[in-house]
């Protein structure tokens, strides 16, 4: 009972300042009665609803009659045709055995029992429908980034609001300071800081200028910019990750498709046994209406549809809670595959650490006649009036230090190279080296800056280069803070694996080191280039291990392909990461990690409850309806009870309760 998604279930933003709903803020769902199986399943329960009650008051068999028609009818002429279509395939669709026992109890006059196998099975696989659009919801409502308008540039320059999905690879669009960028393309002119830490996972904006590319969706700086279209709508980074979704609701689990293999030679074993539970006792003297009444209940109980229906619910029920707390996970192949890692590799940047700049080391040149703490109050005093988060942490460091910040005029912003500004008499910039030294060192100076930026840089760190007219007076240390919760994430991959993780890292050894120790790792391996961190993955494998990899889904890709599962931290938007990582954490909080492990090992344990209770229900109602007698409306009862249960059971992955409860 496959449901097919539409784009109609997709959210679109409605300003070009759209960004995702945070975590609390009410979220788009498809309603019940939006989906078609919901309605057919909903006429059916009404007609039957009304149909019954006539019928115990003995009302005309008409009035009756026609309502359980339309039961019939609309509960079933869907799974009846796709049951036809299947046949036509060579394919034996247990919907459609249903619909026969249904059709079978109508002709030897028990037309209540069969209208009741028609609605409980039509509300089965409503509630399957529905599981499928609630993962589609809840994935996509992350996905709402791109802006619905962009202004383009026609002919002579003039400028036109037009609809984003009509923008087409050669457009020329305007993308003015602060607002979302309409489509991928390339930076004709102009030049800007851009936050693509949604599509990317980068942690500080990065300087854009002519040549350079540009993410739909990511958020533009403090400069205007031209740029020309380079992809449709369509093949758009979001749009790629947006298709991933359905695909995630389409491919099914190992268990799935072992399930549906089985399901073949066991429907058409069950119809041969139903033929003979029918043939037999008719040629030992039983009666037509009784021996086609036990046939048709054989059939009924003996479909597999609860066993059918045991792995999916859960499944993408999982998908779609993940989905609602930030964890793109691609399809029910990986949702399985979580639930079966049992050691874990995390990369160090961008991923154990938050992207949140911090000021960790101020050197002022001796030649200058600063101090360290005068030296950032000069920093600051340029800085403040930058929204740089480079600035904003050299303005909160001087903060922190009680500091005076004097004032400024004359500001001015180079995006990409640094600011500018008169403190008093002196002109202060303050940017990166490699640009404000472009022309390479030119005295002592220079290269004492310089080489105490290289240190920085070798320790892991950002360099920030502070001159005063014209001479370096000091160096910055920038580098990004620790995630708050990544020692406590590392402690419970530890507690659900039982291996304690590894770090990966492409920094040198005694930044791993000391990072590690802070989250506790002690499994440390440093200056790695990308093949080195395959060489890892595949060691841990070799000895027998499933194990997941972390990483920033860019420079990690070759090591997230190895793995067992590799998950990508902040979207990474490259064509090469959207295709390895099997899963994405969107809002880059690193304690999902363990969170979504725990939600696939309760999916996987309640697909085994399903097909325990599936079992359970065949082998008591088969063996009641083959030894003793079994009512026809007991066995409809008992077997589409146990397939609505089943269903039931799966969908409880949806509740929040169930992500508050995962690893407890």
């Amino acid at each position: 009972m496959p449901t097919a998604l539409s784009d109609a279930q997709l959210p679109r933003s409605s300003d070009r300042g759209s960004s995702p709903a945070p975590a609390g803020v009410p979220r788009r769902r498809t309603r019940v009665l939006a989906l078609a199986e919901a309605r057919w399943a909903a006429a059916a329960t009404a007609a039957f609803l009304v149909a019954l009650p006539l019928q115990l008051a003995e009302a005309a068999s008409w009035t009756w009659g026609a309502l359980y028609a339309v039961a019939y009818v609309a509960g079933g002429w869907e799974p009846a045709l796709a049951g036809l279509k299947a046949l036509r395939e060579k394919t034996l669709d247990v919907d459609l055995l249903m619909i026969v026992a249904a059709l079978g109890a109508a002709s030897i006059g028990q037309v209540m029992d069969g209208a009741l196998l028609i609605v409980i099975f039509a509300t089965s696989g409503a509630l399957e429908a529905l599981a499928t659009a609630r993962t589609a919801d809840s994935v996509r409502s992350l996905l709402d980034l791109a802006p619905a308008t962009a202004t383009r540039l026609a002919d002579g320059g003039t400028e036109e609001t037009v609809d984003t999905a009509g923008l087409r690879i050669g457009d020329v669009i305007l993308v003015r300071p602060g607002e979302r960028v309409g489509a991928d393309g390339e930076v004709l002119d102009g030049a800007s800081d851009v936050d693509q830490a949604t599509i990317t996972g980068e942690p500080l904006p990065v300087g854009k200028e002519a040549g350079d590319e540009v993410f739909a969706g990511t958020l533009n700086g403090a400069g205007a910019l031209r740029v020309r279209v380079g992809r449709d709508a369509s093949d758009s980074v979001i749009a790629r990750i947006v298709a991933m979704v359905e695909e995630a609701s389409e491919t099914k689990a190992p268990t799935q498709l072992f399930i549906e293999k089985v399901e073949q030679r066991y429907s058409l074993g069950m119809v041969v046994a139903t033929l003979a539970v029918f043939a037999v006792p008719l040629a030992f003297g039983d009666d037509l209406t009784g021996a086609l009444l036990r046939a048709m209940t054989f059939m009924i109980v003996a479909s597999p549809c609860a066993v059918v229906l045991a792995t999916m619910p859960p499944l993408l029920s999982a998908i779609a809670n993940a989905g609602r707390h930030g964890v793109l996970v691609k399809s029910a192949v990986v949702m399985e595959r979580l639930g079966q890692v049992d050691a874990v590799a995390l990369d160090k940047t961008g991923t154990l650490t938050e992207g949140t700049p911090r000021v960790t080391a101020v050197h002022a040149l001796p030649a200058s006649g600063l101090t360290d703490d005068a030296l950032l109050a000069l920093a600051a005093a340029a800085e403040h009036r930058s929204e740089h988060p480079l600035a904003r942490a050299v303005v909160g460091a001087a903060r922190a230090r009680g500091l005076d910040i004097p004032s400024v005029t004359g500001f001015a912003s180079a995006p990409g190279v640094g600011v500018s500004a008169m403190v008093g008499a002196a002109n202060v910039e303050v940017g990166a080296p490699a640009r404000l030294l472009d022309a390479g060192p030119e005295d002592a100076a220079d290269v004492n800056a310089l080489a105490h930026a290289r240190r920085l840089g070798e320790d892991g760190q950002t360099a920030v280069l502070v001159r005063r007219d014209g001479t370096p007076v000091g160096v910055l240390g920038i580098a990004d803070r620790l995630r708050p919760d990544a020692a406590a994430t590392v402690g419970a991959l530890h507690t659900l694996t039982g291996t304690a993780p590894m770090l990966l890292t492409g920094d040198n050894a005694q930044a791993a080191a000391r990072l590690a120790k802070e989250v506790g790792i002690g499994d440390v391996r440093a200056g790695l280039l990308p093949q080195d961190k395959v060489a890892a993955v595949r060691e841990a494998e070799d000895a027998g291990r499933r194990i997941l990899v972390i990483g920033d889904g860019v420079n990690d890709a070759p090591a997230l392909a190895a793995a067992h599962t590799g998950i990508a931290m902040g979207r990474a938007g490259s064509d090469l990461a959207l295709e390895t990582a099997d899963a994405v954490i969107v809002r880059d909080e690193l304690a999902t990690v363990p969170k979504v492990i725990a939600l696939s090992r309760r999916a996987r344990g309640l697909v085994v409850q399903n097909l325990v209770i599936a079992g359970a229900f065949i082998a008591v109602l088969v063996t009641w309806d083959l030894v003793g007698s079994l009512p026809l409306p007991l066995g409809v009862l008992g077997h589409e009870g146990s397939t609505v249960l089943v269903g039931l059971n799966g969908l409880r992955l949806l509740r929040d309760a169930a992500w508050r409860d995962a690893g407890t």
